[in-house]
């Protein structure tokens, strides 16, 4: 199986001497992990090599016979302006600095800089060419709105509009190198997300999934980062960690919002630096694996509160996407509640009821603070107690009313409308119930029990009251 080039793009190091050209090429890999490099050292090559396409940054020696490289970079500006040239030359001499940066070079170096100077600018030059092409990439895809691969989402049931806006963002920037963040309330399907996310990617490596909720500093960092033999009491064998057994791959880091302060720093060093500690280890290793972090936490409130990290939010936040709660989308719970109950019967070994009549329209009305989650335990608990071919409505009944006590720390919706501010005379009580049992019939579709159960009366009650309003 062929290794994953970093970057997805070529770079080309071109230069008439070969020894520099295998040194540059064996730096570049060792310090900043870049493997899809080509090497050629007849400058007029160059241009041949460009029009092939595949190639976005150069790295030009000035020097060399036949073509001068301030000849090439002129060519390279007129016929492939979106090619970034990087200048790596043996003059130091700022005349002939100045005039490559005119001709468009994006840098200049002297070979006998120090390697970490010129590893960070190559580096430099690669973020803001993965950040152009990240952008035309999400400008075309958001612009269509239409999904290219839409059987990465399989796993998440919705019909719902913000909810396919959200595939399209992920899908554009799931071949970005850049962390991506999840957000959103407990039971959403943040894990589902990532996992989308990672199929997207095109990483031939596995997806890594890391709860870091709970963990102090010590335990965070031999779970990401393991340890060498002889690290601390008991560490008698090496152990690799999550972020090198996710390598090629994705790295999915779940509750983000509750790491600690010194936690935050060690992955901050991770996400820019690049490399890593093993526990008890001297030799830094390099990070090769995309970073997907999720939390339910308000970042924002953290930060301000000086509980999470201002570098670490805005270092995480580069591509975001926030999952919406299923109150806010519950034109999805007839599909979900469909899903479910195949599911549950599949698991169950048992036939798929049939759900009665208006319990859709039963399950709207409540606003599942354990969003999708809840909906499926409420789900999983009616099959596994079901006998008739007609599903129960009693089990979700009585499940809402257990949560209704325990609902009051949920978000709720807004504030209905005073029903009676338009009345300039108060209704009387007969009045005022009149009302309240045409709004129940009207959220029930006009099934009587489904709005007898959310008046809390019975059935026979309710259609005296319908008889006493006819009459």
């Amino acid at each position: 199986m062929t290794e994953n080039l970093y970057p997805a793009f070529g770079i080309l190091l071109v230069d008439d001497e070969p020894a520099w050209l295998r040194s540059l090429s064996l730096t570049l890999e060792s310090s900043a992990g870049i493997t899809n490099t080509s090497l050629c050292q007849d400058s007029r090559q160059v241009l041949g090599l460009l029009d092939g396409g595949g190639i976005g940054l150069v790295l030009l020696d000035l020097t060399m016979p036949h073509l001068s490289g301030e000849e090439v970079l002129k060519e390279i500006s007129e016929r492939h302006p979106a090619v970034a040239v990087i200048v790596i030359s043996g003059l130091n001499q700022v005349e002939t600095a100045v005039r490559c940066m005119k001709s468009g070079a994006f840098d200049y170096f002297v070979k006998t800089d120090e390697e970490d100077r010129i590893v960070g600018g190559v580096l430099r030059a690669v973020r803001m060419m993965e950040l152009q092409r990240e952008n035309l990439e999400m400008s075309s895809r958001l612009v269509s709105g239409e999904l290219r691969h839409p059987e990465a989402f399989t796993g998440i049931v919705t019909g719902d509009r913000s909810m396919l806006a959200l595939f399209s963002y992920v899908e554009a920037v799931a071949k970005s190198p850049q962390p991506l963040l999840i957000t959103g309330e407990s039971g959403v399907g943040k894990e589902l997300v990532a996992r989308a996310a990672h199929r997207l990617s095109g990483c031939r490596g596995k997806l890594v999934t890391v709860n870091v909720a709970g963990l102090d500093d010590t335990v965070f960092a031999d779970t990401l980062f393991g340890h060498v033999r002889g690290a601390f009491t008991g560490a008698e064998q090496a152990r690799r960690g999550m972020v090198e057994e996710a390598a090629d791959g994705t790295l999915f880091l779940d509750e983000i919002g509750d790491l600690s302060i010194p936690s935050q720093v060690k992955l901050l060093r991770l996400l820019q630096e690049g490399e890593y500690f093993p526990l008890g280890s001297d030799l830094p290793k390099r990070l090769r694996a995309r970073v997907i972090v999720a939390t339910h936490q308000d970042l924002p409130a953290r930060e301000g509160t000086g509980a999470f990290r201002r570098d670490l939010y805005y270092r995480l936040r580069t591509h975001q996407v926030h999952v919406p709660p299923l109150r806010e989308r519950r034109g999805d719970i007839p599909l979900l509640l469909d899903h479910f109950l195949e599911e549950a019967a599949r698991d169950l070994g048992k036939k798929k009821p049939t759900p009665p009549q208006g319990l859709a329209q039963f399950l709207s009305t409540y606003g599942f603070p354990g969003n999708v989650r809840e909906l499926k335990a409420m789900v999983y608990d009616a099959v596994s107690v079901h006998r008739d071919r007609m599903l129960s409505m009693d089990s979700f009944v009585k499940a809402v009313e257990r949560a209704a006590p325990q609902a009051g720390g949920a978000p709720s919706p807004a504030p209905r409308q005073n029903p009676f501010s338009g009345f300039a005379e108060l209704p009387t009580f007969g009045d005022a119930a009149g009302f309240l049992v045409m709004e129940a019939l009207e959220r029930a579709g006009g099934n009587q029990t489904l709005a007898a159960r959310l008046l809390g009366i019975s059935q026979p009650a309710l259609s005296k009251r319908l008889k006493m309003l006819k009459g």
